[in-house]
């Protein structure tokens, strides 16, 4: 029988930032709205027959700069839920691993806000990701050295 212990306040930490993560990647969609009302600029053409004014475009730059975010949202964030529930299982530091939660969400927010909301040129965006990706990659690396 396996036994696994995970810190209490370390277990909270994670279950409370994953809602956050979930929420943020949640909140893409009615970002992309808003862009697509502000815009009236709709994929569909069923949803540009509201309003006379509007079009279907499928290469508005606004838009698909915040799609690409969400993208990038779907490709970080649910890759780093799992790996981060498997660093759990490694018994670490839990000062650690609190901040290194932390810092990926922290990474994740920062990095839709400088891409969709207020761009900023780079290495804004790049440092952003990156932090998140090593972030995730150093759990990952754990969890292998931990379960090898």
């Amino acid at each position: 029988m396996i036994s696994f212990e995970v810190d209490e306040v370390l277990f909270r930490t994670y279950v409370f930032y994953t809602a956050i993560l979930v929420l943020k990647v949640l909140a893409m969609a009615p970002l992309t709205a808003k862009q697509r009302f502000a815009k009236m600029v709709f994929a569909n053409p069923e949803d540009a027959k509201m309003n006379p004014k509007s079009k279907v475009k499928y290469d508005d730059a606004d838009i698909e700069r915040v799609r690409r975010a969400h993208l990038n949202d779907l490709e970080n964030i649910p890759l780093f839920i799992i790996v981060c529930f498997g660093y759990l299982l490694t018994i670490p530091n839990v000062y650690i691993a609190i901040n290194l939660i932390r810092l990926f969400v922290a990474s994740r927010i920062i990095h839709t806000i400088v891409y969709a909301v207020v761009v900023l040129p780079q290495p804004a965006r790049g440092l952003s990701w990156f932090a998140g990706f090593a972030t995730t990659v150093y759990m990952a690396v754990q969890v292998i050295l931990s379960f090898v």
